[in-house]
């Protein structure tokens, strides 16, 4: 089995979720004691999401390139990057390590592509849903990709880090999200991308008519497949 790499904290309760998930998955498939083989690194959230809305991204490549190089010194064979916004400066951290980066993107529009849909819509942060470092990667597997209107985008955000990130839970966020899911799906989303890893808290498949796609459970999907493949 190979050693997952785990570049967290952004947030530590969607993190969990990753560590849960992973060895539940790898449990799964062999049996018994069977765990995940994991290398994790959490960083100050904080400090990234201070940078994120300053707009000094290159200071957040570096901090979490740092963290990525310590990650492959502890023994990982690949490396997830275990949030959505921050995939922003995925290729900066790719290129400070040796080993290879699971994209996270990727990883989703190709498990959306095996569900035989091309026109998604995705919520998540800002950064995610209006810069082209995410939506432009999802078009380049041939996806359509649509999104809220502006006020929509703002409430997406918000909810996200003044609540989901502190591990809050709201009803009224809930029907917001619902609301907004509607109109996409009205739009002509064939399914919703879940593109930050705290959406799976509050929203799930009860909450909208068409597919949801959870990128927190496909990324750790992809992870378990990466990890066993060795042992095929």
């Amino acid at each position: 089995m190979k050693t997952v790499g785990l570049l967290g904290g952004m947030s530590w309760e969607s993190t969990q979720i990753y560590y849960q998930l992973l060895n539940e998955g790898i449990k799964q498939r062999l049996g018994g004691l069977h765990s995940a083989k994991v290398v994790l690194y959490s960083v100050d959230f904080a400090e990234i999401e201070r940078l994120q809305h300053q707009g000094a991204w290159e200071e957040t490549a570096a901090i979490l390139s740092s963290a990525a190089q310590l990650v492959e010194r502890g023994g990982a064979d690949f490396l997830l990057v275990c949030t959505n916004t921050m995939h922003k400066v995925a290729d900066q951290v790719a290129d400070s390590i040796t080993i290879p980066l699971l994209h996270l993107a990727d990883a989703t529009a190709e498990h959306i592509k095996r569900q035989g849909m091309s026109r998604v819509g995705l919520l998540g942060t800002r950064f995610t849903m209006e810069q082209a470092f995410y939506v432009g990667r999802l078009q380049q597997h041939g996806l359509e990709v649509l999104t809220p209107d502006e006020p929509g985008r703002e409430r997406v955000h918000r909810i996200i880090y003044d609540e989901l990130c502190l591990g809050e839970i709201n009803e009224v966020s809930r029907r917001a999200y619902r609301e907004i899911i509607d109109s996409l799906v009205e739009q002509g989303a064939e399914g919703i991308i879940l593109g930050c890893t705290e959406i799976g808290m509050l929203v799930k498949q009860s909450d909208s008519a068409v597919p949801l796609f959870d990128t927190t459970a496909i990324h750790v999907q992809a992870a378990i497949e990466a990890a066993l493949s060795d042992m095929d």
